[in-house]
């Protein structure tokens, strides 16, 4: 069974059943009743047009659900609309879907998360983990936002904003999480830009190659995580940059900057670098007070502050972190850092051990567990 193919189907389908009438929060489950249907059948019998077999068996699970319902002869008038076996059209719905699911009657941050889970396919705990809430918040949020939809008709489409933050986010979580995402996000950004002519567009997607041409250099054959100072550059993808970074020149010509353009800034001056000794770090840390005027994040300014300890010293880190919340995720891995980057290795020991503690996944707790291992064999 190629579980890949069923995950990169799963978003057309969804959007074909949504444009065909279906209610989103029941085409969903129909879409779920179809792609398991798929993993028991296929294996034995498997399909010539594996779009239209899903199409077809979650439109009759749709309607079956509906017969069982309210409201049956209005219902049951659906069957005459369903469609005749025979290939369904390749084109790629899930852009669309991404639009439909940027619905103006739900909040960017239910959007967002709705568009996580019923497009992006993560589970409830990795979207609660990419807004840093409790994973029962998220579930609420999301069955909300699943009750929101149900009763709108998606003939208003949301905008490129949330669109964009949507594609971010599923980016990050491929890049770094359990769920290879990354290559779609790409993918469906390219598209984007075909279509919308944004800065902010083309921004994310100079993030994106920029930050995916480090991949490969990532992790060890082990694979543990190599932080980025430690990374072997020849393995980063020159190609990418290269693309990444013009497209970054061109939308940063224009005079609209935005948050993703300063990132991706901030991404293409780490690739400019040589050495992680000759990294501009006076440059980023410009780069990153204009990501705090235009954000206010507390996570920019979690990394700024890393940034001014390697542009004027731990110290100036120091005080810079001095003045954001201990309870910021990463703040005490960060800290850890910049101690033993100001030479006080029995503290910086002991906040790696307790930045293991509370790290968000395992390749990052073991990172952390290491780094205080190897301080505490010096002592």
């Amino acid at each position: 069974m190629d579980e890949a193919l069923l995950r990169r189907l799963t978003p057309g389908v969804l959007a074909v059943l949504v444009r065909r009438g279906a209610d989103f929060a029941a085409a969903e489950d129909a879409v779920q009743d179809a792609l398991v249907e798929a993993v028991r059948v296929w294996p034995d019998d498997p399909p010539r047009d594996a779009k239209g077999w899903l199409v077809t068996v979650a439109w009759r699970k749709f309607l079956d659900q509906a017969r069982s319902e309210a409201s049956r002869r209005r219902r049951e008038d659906r069957a005459d609309e369903e469609p005749a076996p025979g290939p369904t059209p390749s084109a790629d719905d899930t852009l669309q879907l991404y639009f439909l699911c940027a619905h103006p009657s739900l909040t960017p941050a239910s959007a967002v998360a709705l568009t996580l889970r019923a497009v992006g396919g993560l589970t409830t705990r990795q979207i609660a983990q990419a807004y840093l809430v409790p994973e029962a918040t998220m579930a609420q949020r999301i069955s909300r936002a699943k009750r929101t939809v149900s009763d709108a008709r998606f003939d208003r489409p949301g905008d490129v904003a949330t669109v964009l933050r949507v594609l971010y986010l599923v980016f990050n979580e491929g890049y770094s999480g359990d769920v290879d995402l990354a290559a779609e996000a790409i993918r469906l950004t390219r598209q984007l830009t075909a279509v919308i002519d944004h800065p902010e567009v083309a921004g994310l997607l100079a993030l994106m190659l920029l930050h995916h041409a480090r991949r490969a250099a990532r992790t060890a054959p082990d694979g543990s995580l190599v932080p980025l100072a430690e990374q072997d550059r020849g393995r980063w993808d020159t190609g990418l940059i290269a693309e990444g970074v013009g497209i970054l020149q061109s939308a940063l010509a224009r005079d609209r900057l935005g948050e993703f353009q300063a990132q991706a800034a901030v991404a293409a001056l780490h690739a400019d670098a040589p050495t992680a000794a000759e990294t501009d770090w006076v440059q980023i840390v410009e780069w990153y007070d204009e990501l705090v005027g235009l954000t206010d994040s507390p996570v920019v300014r979690l990394n700024r502050a890393v940034a001014v300890g390697e542009a004027d010293g731990p110290h100036a880190g120091l005080t810079a972190l001095a003045a954001l919340d201990p309870a910021l995720p990463r703040h005490t891995a960060a800290s850890a850092y910049l101690h033993e980057r100001a030479g006080d290795l029995a503290l910086a020991a002991r906040l790696y051990t307790e930045a293991a503690g509370k790290a968000s996944n395992l390749a990052e707790r073991a990172h952390l567990t290491r780094q205080a291992a190897r301080l505490n064999s010096r002592g």
